[in-house]
């Protein structure tokens, strides 16, 4: 999936997004910041039939979230994370390994992200529109 999207169309992008990676439980968000990776999660969590607020888990680490399908979300941002250990001990490995779907921004700075992870890369090309690539595990 490599897609150009006004911001106006993240719902539907984000509808598609998340027919394309069903099966998969790992997702992890690449993107300078400031590029629309809790944006586009906010987006994503709404159409997996999150409801009530969806937000930045930067100072918490994790936050977690129920589906309309009484499935978990765990959306996780490791921006302000220093290394594996400390990853490990707020919880963030049992999450990735849980099977529940994650959805992991800044996932560069672990280094146990699963092989089968979906990789997802988001690119501001101008104020109001975005390109988002999506590459799935071989």
């Amino acid at each position: 999936m490599n897609t150009n999207y006004a911001l106006g169309d993240i719902d539907k992008v984000a509808k598609d997004f998340a027919e394309y990676v069903k099966g998969y439980s790992v997702i992890a968000f690449h993107g300078n910041l400031g590029a629309g990776k809790t944006t586009f999660i906010r987006a994503l969590c709404h159409q997996l039939g999150v409801t009530g607020n969806v937000s930045s888990p930067t100072f918490s680490i994790i936050n977690r979230y129920v589906a309309e399908d009484d499935k978990p979300v765990i959306h996780i941002d490791m921006y302000r994370v220093k290394d594996d250990d400390e990853a490990i001990n707020a919880g963030v490995e049992e999450c990735i390994y849980s099977g529940d779907m994650c959805l992991i921004e800044w996932p560069e700075r672990i280094s146990f992200l699963p092989v089968n992870a979906v990789e997802v890369f988001i690119e501001p090309l101008h104020e109001k529109e975005r390109n988002i690539v999506c590459k799935l595990p071989q």
